[in-house]
């Protein structure tokens, strides 16, 4: 029997996590459209992208996901991070939404949906984890106006 796609890809973000931000590292430091992210370290930005992938099943089946996402961004500090070392909102953004893209680019490398019945599945899957990540935009973007209120 198939196990749920959801899981699978879960599975995949947990176990895969470092090859997986080691690759949206590689695009996200040669991207045009975030060059603040160019000068940044791979030892600084890759751990920050293996902490969300290897916790983004407990988000994914959190009974409140905008708070579990929230919780994570706090105690990873990510905003604060982000907005102390001066990179716009916009390229956080960006970063954000390649972070998203790489888990499916890897899933596809991986042939994670191989049937039919697998990408059918994956539409719930793929909706849920947008979802997670659109929280965490929208989370970065309210706490960087409040950081831009107080400076």
């Amino acid at each position: 029997m198939h196990r749920p796609v959801a899981d699978r890809l879960l599975d995949l973000c947990e176990y895969r996590a470092e090859e997986i931000a080691r690759r949206w590292y590689k695009d996200v430091s040669a991207n045009p459209r975030t060059s603040s992210y160019h000068s940044l370290p791979k030892e600084r930005c890759v751990p920050q992208a293996v902490s969300l992938y290897k916790n983004l099943r407990r988000m994914y089946f959190a009974e409140q996901p905008y708070q579990e996402v929230l919780r994570f961004l706090e105690r990873k500090r990510y905003m604060e991070d982000t907005y102390g070392e001066g990179i716009p909102l916009h390229e956080v953004i960006y970063a954000l939404t390649l972070m998203k893209r790489h888990i499916w680019l890897y899933a596809e490398f991986q042939a994670v949906f191989s049937t039919v019945l697998d990408m059918y599945q994956a539409l719930e899957s793929v909706n849920r984890t947008v979802l997670l990540f659109d929280y965490a935009i929208y989370i970065v973007a309210q706490k960087y106006k409040e950081m831009d209120r107080q400076s």
